[in-house]
């Protein structure tokens, strides 16, 4: 995953793909408008509400986008950048972007999947994005996933989410 901006991960449907959650903005899915950032238009937006969400989350709401380009030469770390921060700006929230497959309800963040996160934020919070695959194993950006992890457990506790990162 060096060269274009992880390419591979993110185009194995076609597409490229941007696969990003959110808790705290809602249950009901922002519209497609929404996603017109960082002088990008996605071709696609396929929102998915999640299902059987935990007692904790449920009040709060996690929605999961599947943001599509098919113009499949755009480097896409602004536009993660400014999704994460479009999804974190409007209420105490979450967001993060991660590949494809990783979502699991007992593992939001966790240390198992921070290497397949590969941006997030909180709100209040610039949002972080990884450059490539060596970002990712990095100690740093582990330390930073959990920084994360840690405003979403505030935010799952009925705090303000501290900053994160």
């Amino acid at each position: 995953m060096t060269g274009t901006w992880m390419y591979g991960a993110l185009s194995w449907r076609g597409p490229l793909s941007v696969n990003v959650f959110v808790v705290g903005a809602g249950n009901t899915p922002l519209p497609d408008e929404a996603f017109r950032l960082a002088g990008l238009v996605p071709d696609a937006v396929l929102p998915y509400p999640l299902q059987e969400q935990p007692e904790a989350v449920r009040p709060l709401g996690l929605v999961s986008y599947d943001v599509d380009f098919d113009d499949t030469s755009l480097d896409l770390r602004d536009y993660t950048r400014a999704v994460l921060r479009r999804l974190c700006a409007d209420t105490p929230a979450v967001a993060w972007a991660a590949f494809e497959g990783t979502f699991d309800y007992d593992e939001l963040l966790g240390d198992r999947v921070a290497d397949q996160v590969y941006g997030h934020c909180a709100h209040h919070a610039e949002p972080a994005v990884a450059r490539d695959a060596e970002v990712l194993r990095s100690e740093e950006w582990r330390r930073g996933v959990a920084g994360t992890r840690a405003a979403l457990d505030a935010l799952l506790a009925g705090q303000e989410a501290p900053g994160g990162r």
